[in-house]
């Protein structure tokens, strides 16, 4: 039956942020094209599949199974929903653009040959599918049109805010056993390697971030300290990395970690595309930087113009009088 499924991404059944943004903007879509919601979660994982569908609006979820699922692999999820494709015969499969979402999509699609459309921010149907998607790394919206009775696409990540909106009824939840070829357990995840716990770069609320400007590694102290001082994480530019001063696991931008927290703090960089793609998503953004014309202080919604090596030991010394730390 016609549809739009939300494949719900998961890390051995711990749903991830994701989800929710795309269960907002499935929601949407479903109620523009009048077709029902139904979520999707591959896998015989233990999870809180069914409260999360309850709390956004979701009253039927599929579980696709198969004792070869054992862990993450995109061609085994990928043949998993190309096969419930094939049976229930959605209108629309979909997720946010994380980069297993769009790995898992683009595997169905290829093996359903159905078109697969990512890093949409906008969709409606008429006639035709008519899409709005971002392209080099948000720099230009580009309009599509596809003519295709079914679709797969992903929305661009941190595009949707995540509304919850709660059942009045109960969810209806079906298991269905997919017959996988074993050969397809070539690429699964095997091992993982932990990191410390709490908030990452990608959902952390605050992000004290540095470029060039900063000058060197040593200098990169103060922004810690600030970061510390609003349980937030430092991040950085591309020049930083490249100059060897921080981790590229700290690099914010097109080719780094999207981040969306609550306040980016942008201490001496200039903003050039590829960290602005990164970056754009934040609630709030404020730049610190001698330079008026810089990209990043033009698009930011606030800007000191100053030397960050002053400016961030005021603000660090400005928190710890109010909270008489010093």
């Amino acid at each position: 039956m016609p549809g739009i499924h939300v494949l719900v991404e998961h890390d051995r059944g711990a749903i991830s942020q994701s989800t929710f943004e795309a269960l907002t903007a499935a929601r949407t879509l479903a109620e523009n094209i009048r077709e029902p919601l139904v979520a999707l979660f591959v896998g015989s994982f233990g999870s809180d599949f069914e409260a999360i569908c309850a709390e956004y609006g979701v009253s039927q979820g599929i579980i696709v199974t198969s004792p070869l699922i054992t862990d993450y692999g995109p061609e085994l999820w990928g043949q998993a929903v190309a096969d419930l494709t094939n049976s229930h015969n959605p209108s629309v499969v979909m997720s946010a653009g994380t980069d297993k979402a769009n790995e898992v999509l683009a595997q169905a699609s290829a093996r359903t040959n159905q078109p697969f459309v990512a890093n949409c921010i906008q969709v409606s149907r008429e006639n035709n599918w008519e899409i709005t998607r971002m392209q080099w790394g948000g720099s230009l919206l580009e309009d599509v049109v596809v003519r295709s009775e079914q679709l797969y696409l992903t929305y661009a990540l941190h595009s949707t805010e995540p509304a919850p909106q709660p059942l009045q009824s109960e969810v209806t939840t079906e298991t269905i056993e997919v017959d996988l070829d074993p050969s397809l357990v070539r690429t699964v995840v095997k091992e993982r390697t932990s990191q410390a716990e709490g908030a990452t770069l990608s959902t952390a609320s605050v992000v004290v971030s540095g470029g060039r400007g900063v000058g060197s590694a040593d200098a990169f102290a103060p922004l810690e300290e600030l970061a510390e001082l609003l349980a937030g994480k430092v991040g950085c530019s591309r020049a930083v990395t490249n100059n060897g001063w921080r981790s590229h696991s700290d690099q914010v931008g097109q080719t780094g970690t999207r981040i969306a927290p609550e306040i980016y703090i942008a201490c001496g960089i200039s903003g050039a595309i590829q960290h602005w793609v990164g970056a754009m998503a934040s609630k709030n953004i404020l730049a610190i930087n001698i330079d008026p014309e810089a990209n990043m202080v033009t698009k930011a919604g606030y800007a000191v113009l100053g030397d960050l090596h002053e400016v961030i030991p005021a603000v660090i010394d400005e928190i710890k009088q109010r909270r008489g730390q010093n």
